[in-house]
């Protein structure tokens, strides 16, 4: 029988294609034509992996390892193929469990434990081994088994933070990707083959080791291992918080609020977030000489009702605190700059008037009565309302601001004057041991649901206006974090289960022929995995009052 013919439209051309070709197949006949590897497709608008077929005329959009989507997918996959080496030079039954923990540097921290020795020898077999496997280019096979198969396969794994997980899942079906006889569960879209990942490194670091993988902008290169220890030691302290609680994934997160145990999860950890402020507050009050309290922190982190709570800390330890938002000495809306797209760059450090600033404060650290200003964001004009304010002997001003790290928006302050603090939400919490939660995720669904509720903005718009935010972080706050003094993490182990009863109407409001639909049945999905629980008992002045409202703060 003659094969049937369908029309795609490719780049703005029609080409015929049988029907029931591998979209690898397509992709093969456009090599060179991106600008870096295609690692999926979209098929009028739905995402594919490369082993599925065409079945009907459309249009076919490449996604490469530079997309967003690409680059998880790139990541995932060697996640995969690192489990699948590590278990090929080790054995099944030396290896207890593999977990993945967080970003360090440009990869992901592991640990392993069981009676397998981890160190240089071993990791060099395991890197010898995934390019082996890379170069053989195995396919990587999904297919689908239903929940009740699933459970049962990770016990006989003894992946049990999976079987756990699943516990929960009301889906009847899961997906599983396998390479040769390795067979594992992950959240998100693979590789077809294992020959499309070949760019990665392993180094020895802390008590486990570093998968290094490319960055978006450049995915076919290794960059450099550069760890920043600081943040590190945060993430670490936050998971071994939650190895304490017995909550290190969202299996073990379910189990206890199914079981009634969330107001005490709560409570613990409200309270471990009040004694974190008040050491905070110690070290600032001991030290004696600091004048000036730099908060700096990227979108969704919790700045403004940590700066309110830590004020509260600080007169609680003698001293006279006065809140000052850097946001008040933006430039005139006429005179901000304009970013590589042409719109107005809020975040860049240009778009405050940072002359005015040092002035002003410089004059306070001299005993100086200064007049502070007040942004008026419905004119975009600085106005100046009759605030006055001179520091006496206990004052200290706490200054929150994107860029309070950045030793330029205080260039005329001496460095012993101030004390710097970098805030972030570092969510403690992995899906299962090998499926981590982005602490991005966690920081965009705090912002789809607060921008909802105070500035009527749609999950849509958040969404959209998500990467422009996430580049200024990159350009302006995360390259300054390891200059702080201290660190704080702002995520709470239970804020996603909450979060999601606020977020799951807003993202079903985003329509299928949205460009942020994508995203949006991501997120429900992700939401999937969680329990819900209430809101009525968390504590007025929560951190994440700040975002489902009903604050004791002007938040």
């Amino acid at each position: 029988m003659e094969q049937k013919m369908l029309k795609v439209i490719i780049k703005g051309e029609t080409v015929l294609y049988p029907q029931g070709t591998p979209y690898a197949r397509i992709v093969k006949d456009y090599e060179g034509t991106t600008d870096a590897p295609v690692i999926l497709v979209m098929e009028d608008g739905k995402l594919r992996e490369l082993h599925k077929t065409l079945e009907r005329d459309c249009t076919v959009e490449f996604v490469t390892t530079k997309d967003s989507i690409g680059h998880k997918t790139y990541k995932r996959s060697a996640c995969l193929i690192l489990l699948k080496a590590i278990y090929d030079v080790a054995g099944q039954d030396s290896i207890d469990k593999v977990v993945i923990h967080y970003s360090v540097g440009s990869g992901y921290y592991f640990t392993m434990e069981g009676s397998t020795v981890l160190c240089q020898e071993f990791l060099d077999r395991v890197k010898d081994r995934m390019h082996q496997i890379v170069e053989a280019d195995i396919p990587i096979v999904k297919r689908s088994v239903s929940t009740d198969e699933a459970i049962s396969l990770f016990h006989k794994h003894h992946m049990y933070d999976k079987e756990k997980l699943f516990y929960y899942r009301r889906v009847s079906a899961v997906n599983l990707y396998s390479i040769e006889n390795f067979e594992d569960y992950f959240y998100g879209f693979m590789a077809d083959r294992t020959g499309c990942i070949p760019y990665f490194d392993l180094v020895l670091y802390e008590e486990g080791f570093v998968l290094l993988l490319p960055s978006r902008s450049e995915p076919e290169k290794v960059p450099e291992f550069q760890p920043r220890e600081k943040i590190f030691h945060v993430q670490k302290e936050s998971q071994e918080w939650g190895d304490k609680l017995d909550i290190s994934t969202v299996g073990e997160l379910n189990d206890k609020i199914t079981r009634g145990e969330f107001q005490n999860i709560l409570l613990i950890q409200e309270a471990l977030q009040e004694a974190k402020i008040s050491d905070l507050a110690s070290q600032i009050a001991n030290a004696g000489n600091k004048k000036f309290v730099m908060i700096a922190g990227p979108s969704s982190s919790g700045k403004t009702t940590f700066s309110h709570r830590l004020s509260i800390q600080l007169a609680a330890h003698g001293m006279k605190p006065h809140p000052i938002a850097v946001d008040n000495y933006f430039v005139n809306r006429d005179k901000t700059p304009l970013d590589e797209f042409g719109e107005k760059n809020f975040e860049c450090l240009e778009a405050i008037d940072v002359e005015q600033f040092n002035k002003d404060m410089l004059a306070l650290l001299e005993g100086k009565r200064v007049e502070l200003p007040v942004y008026n964001f419905k004119t975009g004009m600085r106005e100046y309302k009759g605030d006055f304010l001179q520091l006496g002997k206990e004052d200290i001003l706490v200054i929150e601001g994107i860029h309070g790290l950045n030793d330029k928006l205080s260039y005329a302050l001496p460095r012993e004057s101030k004390f710097k603090i970098y805030i972030s939400a570092l969510t403690q919490l992995n899906i299962d041991e090998h499926n981590r939660i982005p602490t991005t995720d966690g920081r965009l669904i705090r912002r789809i649901v607060r921008d909802a509720r105070t500035r009527g903005t749609s999950a849509k718009e958040t969404i959209a206006r998500w990467p422009s935010v996430r580049r200024g972080e990159e350009q302006n706050i995360f390259p300054f974090q390891e200059e702080a003094d201290a660190m704080f993490n702002s995520a709470l182990i239970y804020e996603l289960a909450c979060l999601k009863v606020y977020a799951e109407p807003l993202l079903f409001g985003i329509g299928k022929d949205e460009p942020e639909y994508l995203e949006a049945k991501r997120l429900l999905k992700f939401f999937d995995y969680f329990v819900a629980v209430p809101s009525e008992d968390i504590p007025r002045n929560s951190l994440l009052r700040e975002f489902i409202g009903g604050s004791c703060f002007n938040v």
